[in-house]
């Protein structure tokens, strides 16, 4: 059973997922499939009933979950120093765009848009996945400077994966933006280290 105390960091595994999603395209040109298409739609899920019914299941944060641990252990070589610069990153990206109703506004807008699009294609289809990274491109990506993303550049040159990275961040910003909404906050990341800890152990036992 999930307790409060993992509900209440569940999104910010969902960050750390999507930050490790991008560099895992970036440098290998493949992706976790279930992590991909878990934080991909959870973009979409607009209006839920529970914290967890964004991601589906506890499962689908598995890769978010094992990033947290590794990057919150007290093992400096466990830590990845490319992935906490895009989990700033979307942090910092998500402040920006709290401080901008009219980019809000066109946000919900446009994820409408891609949410009345699955009427009539599957969520694998490309067109969601350039639509969600339209999105990023056009409201998101312009509020600070852009995230620089590092890696292989076969793979970065090729529009899919390009478009990939953008909805992935976008995902990345949403989850940053729930986090928030429950009470999460930057320093909490320093000050509750432990605690955050403990949550994500609970949460990868019960995966397990």
């Amino acid at each position: 059973m999930m307790t409060p105390q993992i509900e209440q960091h569940l999104a910010l595994a969902g960050v750390c997922q999507a930050a490790a999603l991008v560099k895992q395209l970036a440098r290998k040109g493949t992706v976790d499939q279930q992590a991909f298409e878990a934080s991909l739609s959870s973009i979409l899920v607009t209006d839920p009933d529970t914290p967890q019914q964004v991601f589906g299941s506890l499962d689908n944060l598995k890769l978010g979950y094992q990033v947290l641990v590794s990057q919150l252990s007290d093992k400096s070589n466990a830590k990845d120093t490319e992935i906490t610069r895009y989990i700033a990153s979307v942090l910092g990206l998500e402040r920006k765009l709290a401080a901008k109703t009219d980019a809000l506004d066109e946000l919900a807008n446009r994820i409408s848009h891609v949410q009345r699009q699955l009427a009539h294609v599957d969520f694998e289809n490309t067109q969601i996945t350039s639509s969600l990274a339209s999105i990023y491109s056009d409201i998101v990506s312009p509020l600070a400077p852009r995230i620089q993303v590092a890696g292989n550049p076969d793979h970065l040159s090729s529009v899919t994966n390009q478009q990939r990275v953008r909805a992935l961040l976008l995902a990345g910003v949403r989850a940053a933006v729930m986090w928030r909404q429950m009470g999460g906050k930057r320093r909490q990341i320093l000050f509750k280290r432990k605690q955050i800890l403990r949550s994500a152990y609970e949460a990868l036992k019960l995966i397990n």
